[in-house]
C-alpha cells in the first residue's frame, strides 16, 4: 500500500486521543456498560468472541473501549488498539496491514495463483497471527470507529472474528449508529451493545464538571439541547463559555450538525494558514504532519511551519503525538472542516496531495478528486489502479474507483464498459443497493456486444430471480457474435456462465441443438476443460459419452486449477460420471482451500454435496452442503443458499432426520416458487420423496419421485430422473406399483441404451433388479451382484438388503454375510434407516451386531469434518488450514467429539472414521 501510515493502530488501551481526565469525565454513569464489557473479557482466556458498541457520535463509545482497555492491561491481557478514519476508507486492507504490524506479521504476497484471492490470504494470516499471538497470552483488540474501516479489512475482521469462540482473543468493535453501520452488521451475526444517552442525573453532574459556572438558563438548555450525549454537553458548554448563548447553534438541527457547527466556528477563529493545514488533514488520507504542511503550503502560498497547528490543538480539535502524526480528536471534527470549505477549497487540496504524497496510488486517488469534467489521462489512472485492486481482491475498493473513471472520460462506449466493471466488482462484495445505482446510469446501447450479454447476467443477479430459458437465446446470440468476432474463449466463458440455468430449465431440443452448434464451431481444443463442463451440462444426454471420455483423459493431466477442477466436476455430476465427479469434487475442494479461493470453495463443495447425495452418501453430503452454505453467506454468493440447502435437506433425509428434511424442503419450495425457479422444484420432491422412503411410507415416497417423471408436473426434470429411478423402484416394490414404475423404466432405457450416463446405467440395473416378481428375485439380485458396484456404495447395499431380506426367510445363516455387509455399508454413509432394516434383519436371522459408531450421527457437520481428517492423519495446525480456523478450536472439536464416539484418543476416532471415509 505504499509509504503510507493506511490506519491508527497503538499497543495499549486508548492511546492519546482522549487523556485520561476527559475519559474518566466522560464515564460519568457509564456503569451498566462496563459490566457488560468487563462480563465480555472476563471470558478470556476460556473463550473470546466479537461485540460491537454501537450509538450515536459522542454518545462515549471511544471512552468505553478505553476504560475497558485499561482494565484488562491491568489484569494482564494484552491489549491492541485500531481506530477507523473516514479519509481512509477507500483504501484497501489499510487497517488490516496496519494489525498485522501490530502483531509483528509480514503481509502475504499478492502474486501467483493468489493474486485473484488475497482477500482471503490476508484473512487466513490474520487468523493464524491472531490466535499464534495468545497462545501464551489472552488478546483483546479495541478497533474505534469501526464503521469507517476499509472494506476489506473489515471483511478479513468479520472473518476471523467467526473463528474466535473457542480462542482467547477478543475483538471489541466500536460503531457509530448509521446506514454504514446497519449495512455492515447485517451481514454478520455478532452481540450488540448499544450506548444510550446519559440519564439527566448523570448530565448534570458532567456538566457541572465541565462549565460549574454556567447560570441556571444557559445550564438548563445545554440539558436539554445535549440530550444526555457526552461529547455534546462538553463542546455546547465550550462554545458559551466563548460566545455565550449566541455561540450556540439553533436547536432545530440534528445534534450531529449542532456539534458540527458548534466545531465549525471553532475552526473559523483559526488563522488562516491553520486552517488551510487543518483542510489539508480533513481530505488527506494519511496522517504524517510533513505531508500535510507540504500540501498545505501549496494552497496556502506561504511557508508553513509546526507552529500552525498549534492553535487547532489548543482548541482542542486535534492533537499531533511524538510520530507527528496528526489525529483529530472526534470524527465530527474532520466532517465540519469539509462541509466549511467551499468546492475550490476542496480542489485545491488534493490537488496539493497529488503533488507531494510519495505514495502513486494515493496521489491518483487525489488527481481524480481534484478533476473537474473530462480527462482521459487521469481516467486511464484511475482504471489502472481499480484493476490492480480488482486483481488484489479488493472488489470493494475497486468499484467506486471504476465509477469515478466512467465520470472522466467523455468516450460513452468506455464510460458504460467502466460502469459494467463497477457492477461486477459490487456485486461481488453483494452491496445490492450499490449495483441497482449502477444498472441505472448505464446505457445498454452504449456497450459492446460482449457487454451487453454481461449486463444481462448481471442484471439477472442483481435482481435474484429467475429467468430460466427465457433469455438464453439471447446469451448464445452474444457468444455467436464474440465468435464471429474472433473471441471463441470469450464465447466460451458466456455460454458456461448459464449453462446450469439451461441444465434446469428443461431446455426444448432446437435450442439445446443451436447452442451445441455453436459449441462445436467455436474450434476450441477437445480437452478444454471449460468446454468438457459447459458440453456435461447443457447436453448430458446427447454429449453424455463424449464427456465421460474427455473426463478420463482431463484426470491424468496434472496441471488442472482450481477453478478448472471445480468446473469439471459440475459437468462430470450433470452426466452422472459420479466416480470422476466425486474425485474431481474432492481435488477441487483441496486446492481451492490451499490457494484460499473461498469463492471457488464454495462452488467446490456445492458439486461435492450434490454428487455425494446422489451416491447415498449422507455424511459427506451434509458435511459439505454446510460448509458450502456458510462460506456463501460470508463471500455474498447469495443465490448458492437454495441449492446448499437443496443437498443438505436430501442428505437429511437420507439420514433418516425426516423433519428436518421436510422443514428445509418446505424453505427451498418457497424461495424457487417466489424466484420463478419451478424446474428445481424436482430437488425439492427429492427431498421429501427419500424421507418418506426412509421413514417407510412407501405410497407417499412413490407419488413424491414419481412427480419428477411427469412433464405435466411443475416438478418434471429428465436428468433428476436418472438419480431417482432406484429410490422409485424400492417404493414401488413396497406398495404395489410395479406396473407405474415399470413404465418409468422403458421411458428410460432408450437413453441408457445409448449409454451415455453411468449413474443411469447402475440405477436402471439396481430398479430392475428390485422390481422383479419374488419367484424371480433372488437369482436376479444374485445376478445383479455380482457386477461392478465399487463406486456405487449405496445401490450396492440396497441391493444386498434386498437379497439378504429375501434369503433370510430360507437360509438365515447364508444371508447373514450379506445382510451384514448393508448393514455396515449404510452405516457407513450415514444412512441411519436404511442401516436399521438390515440391523433388524440380521437380528431376525439370529445373529446379533454390535452397531458400530452410533455416536457418529451425533456430530455436527463441522465435527465430521474434523474427524475425517483426523482419520487422513493431519494434526491439528494442518486441520485448522484447510478448514480455515485456529488450532484452538479444532481442539475444542475433538474435546466433544471424544465423548459423542466414546473414544479417547485420535487413533481411536482415526480407527471409527475409516469405516465411513
Amino acid at each position: 500500500m505504499g509509504g503510507h501510515t493506511p490506519c491508527r493502530g497503538e499497543n495499549g488501551p486508548g492511546g492519546d486521543r482522549r487523556s485520561l481526565l476527559e475519559v474518566r469525565r466522560i464515564m460519568w454513569g457509564r456503569e451498566p456498560e462496563l459490566a457488560v464489557l468487563r462480563q465480555f473479557v472476563t471470558g478470556l482466556p476460556d473463550h473470546g468472541g466479537v461485540l460491537v458498541v454501537r450509538g450515536g457520535a459522542g454518545i462515549g463509545k471511544s471512552a468505553l473501549l478505553t476504560g475497558i482497555g485499561e482494565e484488562a492491561t491491568g489484569r494482564g491481557i494484552e491489549t491492541l488498539t485500531l481506530e477507523g478514519v473516514q479519509a481512509e476508507w477507500r483504501l484497501p486492507f489499510a487497517a488490516a496491514h496496519t494489525l498485522l504490524g501490530m502483531l509483528g506479521v509480514g503481509q502475504p504476497p499478492a502474486v501467483g495463483a493468489n493474486l485473484g484471492h488475497y482477500q482471503f490470504q490476508l484473512s487466513l494470516v490474520l487468523l493464524d497471527a491472531l490466535t499464534t499471538r495468545s497462545a501464551h497470552r489472552p488478546l483483546l483488540i479495541l478497533v474505534d470507529d469501526a464503521q469507517w474501516l476499509d472494506t476489506p479489512s473489515w471483511e478479513a475482521l468479520a472473518f476471523v472474528g467467526r473463528r474466535l469462540a473457542t480462542d482467547p482473543v477478543a475483538l471489541i468493535l466500536a460503531m457509530r449508529d448509521g446506514p454504514e453501520t446497519e449495512v455492515r452488521l447485517a451481514q454478520m451475526s455478532v452481540a450488540e451493545l448499544q450506548v444510550e444517552p446519559l440519564s439527566e442525573e448523570h448530565s448534570l453532574a458532567l456538566l457541572d464538571e465541565s462549565a460549574p459556572h454556567l447560570e441556571p438558563r444557559l445550564r438548563a438548555r445545554i440539558l436539554a439541547e445535549a440530550a444526555g450525549n457526552p461529547l455534546a454537553l462538553g463542546e455546547l458548554a465550550a462554545a458559551v463559555t466563548r460566545a455565550g448563548e449566541t455561540g450556540l447553534p439553533p436547536s432545530s438541527l440534528p445534534l450531529t450538525t449542532r456539534l458540527e457547527r458548534t466545531f465549525g466556528s471553532s475552526i473559523a477563529e483559526m488563522p488562516v494558514p491553520t486552517r488551510a493545514l487543518l483542510l489539508v488533514a480533513a481530505l488527506d488520507d494519511g496522517d504524517r504532519l510533513g505531508e500535510i504542511m507540504a500540501a498545505a503550503t501549496l494552497v496556502a502560498g506561504v511557508p508553513l511551519t509546526v507552529e500552525d497547528v498549534e492553535p487547532a490543538i489548543a482548541a482542542r480539535l486535534v492533537d499531533v503525538n511524538d510520530s507527528f502524526q496528526i489525529r483529530f480528536r472526534h470524527p465530527l471534527v474532520r466532517s465540519a472542516i469539509r462541509q466549511e470549505a467551499t468546492f475550490t477549497q476542496r480542489q485545491q487540496a488534493h490537488t496539493a496531495l497529488a503533488r507531494v504524497t510519495s505514495d502513486p496510488e494515493r496521489a491518483v486517488r487525489h488527481r481524480a478528486a481534484a478533476t473537474v469534467g473530462i480527462d482521459e489521462r487521469v481516467a486511464d489512472e484511475v482504471d489502472q489502479l481499480a484493476a490492480r485492486l480488482g486483481q488484489r481482491g479488493a472488489a470493494g475498493a475497486a468499484a467506486p474507483l471504476w465509477a469515478r473513471a466512467a465520470q472522466l472520460t467523455g468516450d460513452v462506449r468506455r464510460r458504460a464498459s467502466l460502469l459494467l466493471r463497477a457492477l461486477e466488482m459490487t456485486l461481488e462484495v453483494a452491496d445490492h443497493e450499490g449495483a441497482a445505482q449502477l444498472l441505472r446510469a448505464i446505457v445498454p446501447g452504449d456497450l459492446s456486444v460482449e457487454d451487453q450479454m454481461v449486463l444481462h447476467l448481471l442484471r439477472e443477479v442483481a435482481d435474484g430471480g429467475w429467468s430460466g430459458s427465457a433469455r438464453l437465446p439471447t446469451h448464445i446470440a452474444a457468444a455467436e457474435g464474440l465468435h464471429r468476432s474472433g473471441h471463441p474463449d470469450c464465447a466460451l466463458d458466456v455460454l458456461f456462465r448459464v449453462a446450469l440455468r439451461g441444465y434446469f430449465s428443461n431446455l426444448d431440443q432446437e435450442l439445446r441443438d443451436e447452442w451445441l452448434a455453436l459449441l462445436d464451431r467455436l474450434d476450441l481444443p477437445a480437452l478444454t476443460p471449460r468446454l468438457v463442463a459447459t458440453l456435461g451440462v447443457i447436453a448430458p444426454v446427447e454429449r453424455g459419452a463424449v464427456v465421460v471420455e474427455r473426463l478420463a483423459a482431463l484426470l491424468e493431466r496434472p496441471d488442472l486449477s482450481g477453478i478448472d477442477l471445480t468446473e469439471l466436476a459440475a459437468g462430470a455430476t450433470a452426466v452422472g460420471a459420479l466416480g470422476a465427479a466425486t474425485r474431481l469434487a474432492a481435488e477441487a475442494v483441496a486446492l481451492n482451500r490451499q490457494q484460499g479461493n473461498l469463492i471457488s470453495l464454495t462452488w467446490a463443495l456445492t458439486y461435492q454435496a450434490w454428487n455425494a447425495v446422489a451416491l447415498g452418501d449422507a455424511s459427506l453430503a451434509r458435511a459439505a452442503a454446510a460448509e458450502a452454505d456458510a462460506l456463501a453467506a460470508e463471500t455474498g454468493q447469495r443465490n448458492y443458499r437454495v441449492p446448499n440447502m437443496l443437498h443438505h435437506g436430501h442428505a437429511e433425509a437420507l439420514r433418516g432426520n425426516s423433519d428436518t428434511a421436510r422443514a428445509m424442503a418446505d424453505e427451498c419450495e418457497r424461495a424457487l416458487l417466489s424466484n420463478g425457479a419451478h424446474s428445481m422444484l424436482a430437488l425439492v420432491r427429492v427431498i421429501r420423496g427419500v424421507a418418506a422412503l426412509a421413514d417407510g411410507r412407501y405410497t407417499e415416497a412413490h407419488d413424491e419421485l414419481d412427480a419428477i417423471f411427469d412433464p405435466s408436473s411443475a416438478s418434471y426434470h429428465p436428468y433428476v430422473r436418472f438419480s431417482v429411478i432406484a429410490h422409485l423402484a424400492e417404493a414401488g416394490a413396497h406398495c404395489d406399483r410395479h406396473e407405474q414404475v415399470a413404465a418409468r423404466i422403458r421411458e428410460l432405457e432408450p437413453i441408457d441404451a445409448a449409454g451415455p450416463s453411468p449413474l443411469l446405467r447402475v440405477t436402471l440395473r439396481c430398479a430392475r433388479a428390485l422390481l422383479t416378481p419374488d419367484d424371480q428375485s433372488e437369482a436376479t439380485l444374485r445376478a445383479t451382484l455380482g457386477t461392478d458396484f465399487t463406486a456405487w456404495p449405496f445401490e450396492r447395499a440396497r441391493l444386498q438388503l434386498a437379497y439378504g431380506t429375501r434369503l433370510r426367510r430360507r437360509q438365515p445363516a447364508a444371508a447373514r454375510p450379506m445382510l451384514r455387509a448393508a448393514a455396515d455399508t449404510f452405516d457407513a454413509l450415514g444412512a441411519r434407516p436404511w442401516a436399521d432394516r438390515a440391523q433388524r434383519e440380521l437380528r431376525a436371522s439370529g445373529e446379533t451386531r454390535r452397531r458400530p459408531a452410533d455416536g457418529i450421527d451425533q456430530l455436527t457437520p463441522q465435527e465430521l469434518q474434523v474427524s475425517r481428517l483426523v482419520a487422513q492423519g493431519l494434526s491439528n495446525r494442518e486441520i485448522a488450514s484447510r478448514l480455515f480456523l485456529s488450532p484452538r478450536t479444532v481442539s475444542t472439536h475433538l474435546y466433544r467429539i471424544y465423548p459423542k464416539l466414546g473414544v479417547s484418543s485420535r487413533s481411536a476416532l482415526a480407527a471409527i472414521m475409516a469405516g465411513v471415509i
